[in-house]
């Protein structure tokens, strides 16, 4: 259970692209905890230099400012690199429908560069950040990789293309690839600001600060919220996978469902406020319900989350009252 028993030998190197961004810093400061080296390439168009600054001072840490778009900075990044984890894109539904050209240019085109590069400069295994909007409008619960519906957006299209490519390089040119899709990641470190910041930092924020929050929709909308750690763990696992196991992308979630309205008024309680919320439109191209089955994960990359919602939520609310 859990990711701090994992061993990997002694000069290994990890390379993080968006590590400087919410699930990339975590995982970079998981690494360099655990004695590792790690490099973070990040151009810093979402990500945040206060996660680089927090890292910097490591002696195991480097970071790299660089694009993924460019062919070149990949190439560079992934010398002598044994593990490449793939967090580099743009997040957020609604944005990507304002601008899918850029979409396709970051998360389809910066992933295959990187890709690319992993397979020329001989890395072992690549693992990427995916989507659970991949599942579209398909309406079982829980989601099952292999049972997908159509795409609700330019951001799950790009995630999808990027799965396909692992699969893809995985078959034709021998490179590892696993793909994590990630249900609702919470937790430290997560930006509470901005109009397309995550929920639950953003409620966190505006409560403590007396603040009405806006929810959309009913609030009736439920997902399987992840905490940071078994993200962390997924990633850090599939880096130690069997070469069966590669090609194939997995749920990373707990398995759990939450509704939002309750997470609001559990926010409340925690934090001992009593504001009714605002609500709001509908998100485009939002999923109503989210729910993992998590039994491939578990199966193939041998992960077994550690956190459910409750303790990860208690943790991250802990934090927040502590850095905001």
């Amino acid at each position: 259970m859990g990711y701090k028993h994992l061993k990997f030998s002694e000069n290994t190197v990890f390379l993080v692209t968006g590590g400087a961004g919410f699930i990339g810093s975590n995982l970079c400061e998981a690494i360099t905890d655990m004695g590792y080296q790690v490099r973070c390439l990040d151009n810093l168009s979402t990500g945040k230099i206060e996660n680089v600054n927090r890292l910097k001072d490591r002696e195991k840490y480097t970071f790299i400012e660089g694009d993924i778009r460019d062919l070149d900075t990949c190439m560079k990044a992934c010398e002598g690199v044994d593990y490449v984890l793939n967090q580099a894109a743009w997040g957020s539904v609604p944005r990507s429908i304002e601008m899918p050209l850029y979409y396709e240019e970051v998360n389809i085109r910066g992933t295959l560069n990187m890709m690319e590069a992993a397979r020329q400069q001989g890395v072992k295994k690549f693992v990427y950040a995916s989507s659970s909007s991949v599942y579209g409008d398909h309406p079982v619960l829980p989601k099952v990789e292999g049972q997908e519906g159509n795409l609700l957006s330019p951001y799950a299209l790009t995630k999808r293309v990027d799965e396909e490519y692992g699969k893809l390089y995985t078959r034709l040119y021998g490179l590892d690839t696993y793909g994590m899709r990630y249900f609702n990641v919470f937790g430290r470190h997560q930006d509470p600001d901005g109009v397309y910041a995550a929920v639950i930092p953003k409620f966190i924020k505006m409560l403590i600060n007396d603040e009405v929050p806006t929810i959309n929709g009913d609030g009736k909308q439920s997902r399987d919220f992840t905490y940071i750690d078994n993200v962390i763990e997924a990633n850090l696992k599939a880096c130690l996978a069997s070469h069966e196991a590669a090609g194939n992308a997995f749920n990373i979630a707990y398995g759990g469902r939450e509704y939002l309205i309750d997470i609001y008024y559990d926010l409340c309680k925690a934090l001992g406020k009593d504001i009714e919320p605002n609500f709001g439109p509908d998100r485009a191209g939002d999923i109503k319900h989210s729910n993992a089955d998590i039994s491939k994960a578990k199966k193939l990359l041998g992960y077994d989350p550690e956190y459910d919602f409750k303790k990860g939520i208690a943790l991250a609310i802990d934090w927040y009252k502590n850095n905001l």
